[in-house]
């Protein structure tokens, strides 16, 4: 199945066979979609979880995709994210791994007859103790388009993932808080005199990788040094951005080598950060390959759409 993006800005005449969504804590994303999984139009607006109470959730939906809905019918809604969560629309139960990345999904409450809204579960894991929602159904799109897949997937972001596959099932996996952490220095702490929110330095990012992997009880001491460099050197604020990212990534590929030793890594995210991983992989001698996110996401949410259609 491939992914063939046919959105518009007209989309009053789009009548969708179904709809996908990805509804995260701050946004919302939403595609009118064909049976076959091609995409016919998309929206997206702020309306993510964290700003929504339970009762709200509909309306909200109904706000973006009530353009696409066909009078006199009822269409189906598959929903991924953090709309599943404690504090979202309807609690949805973890799975625990081992499992398959897709599973049973829960019915939403409406009220609105022309749609049918069904929500993924996310993963859990007990030890060491770990939650996932969203990321499955990434993992879930690379299988559906990767029958077979083994090995170890990373999925760059706020709170980065890496996750083992096997036989069709995730295994094990490990959450990473580096992309928060990032945001917490760069934007709240006393570095955030030194960093700039934009440009970047390779070389300074390849030497702060090597630094965090080999020494990272020495990073807390090198993270000052950016600003105390900034100060009686006048370091570029482009290099103490790539550094700082540098020193937190690598911490991360440290601690996960158990994971992306050896073996190739699927990168899911087709961004400047999903690129910044796999030039830290390289450096460290490790191969991988990126995969666009968007795609698997609507690949996952068509591979869940196809298993309602099928019951």
């Amino acid at each position: 199945m491939s992914i063939t993006d046919k959105s518009t800005d007209s989309t009053t005449d789009i009548r969708a066979d179904w709809i996908a969504v990805d509804w995260g804590t701050s946004r919302m994303r939403a595609w009118a979609m064909s049976a076959d999984g091609k995409v016919l139009a998309s929206t997206s607006s702020d309306k993510g979880m964290g700003s929504l109470a339970p009762d709200q959730f509909e309306d909200a939906l109904l706000a973006d995709i009530g353009q696409w809905l066909s009078p006199g019918q009822r269409t189906r809604v598959v929903a991924c994210g953090m709309v599943g969560a404690r504090q979202g629309w309807v609690d949805v139960p973890y799975k625990a791994v081992p499992c398959a990345p897709a599973g049973q999904l829960m019915a939403a409450p409406v009220t609105d007859a022309h749609i049918d809204v069904r929500l993924c579960p996310g993963l859990k894991q007990l030890a060491p103790a770990d939650v996932m929602r969203g990321e499955e159904t990434q993992v879930a799109g690379l299988l559906a388009a990767r029958p077979g897949f083994t090995g170890v997937v990373c999925l760059p972001g706020t709170h980065s993932k890496w996750v083992r596959v096997q036989d069709g099932q995730i295994t094990a996996f490990q959450t990473f808080m580096t992309g928060e952490l990032y945001a917490l220095l760069a934007e709240k702490s006393v570095l955030r005199h030194s960093i700039a929110p934009h440009g970047w330095d390779a070389p300074a990012f390849a030497a702060a990788i090597e630094t965090a992997v080999d020494t990272p009880a020495a990073v807390s001491a090198r993270l000052f040094s950016l600003r105390a460099e900034a100060l009686l050197a006048d370091l570029a604020p482009e290099t103490a951005r790539a550094r700082l990212s540098g020193y937190l990534i690598g911490l991360e590929l440290a601690a996960a080598r158990p994971y992306w030793g050896g073996q190739p890594v699927a990168i899911i995210g087709a961004t400047a950060l999903g690129q910044h991983y796999a030039t830290a992989l390289q450096l460290l001698a490790a191969r991988s390959e990126i995969h666009d996110g968007e795609a698997l996401t609507l690949q996952g949410l068509h591979a869940a759409y196809q298993q309602l259609s099928g019951d």
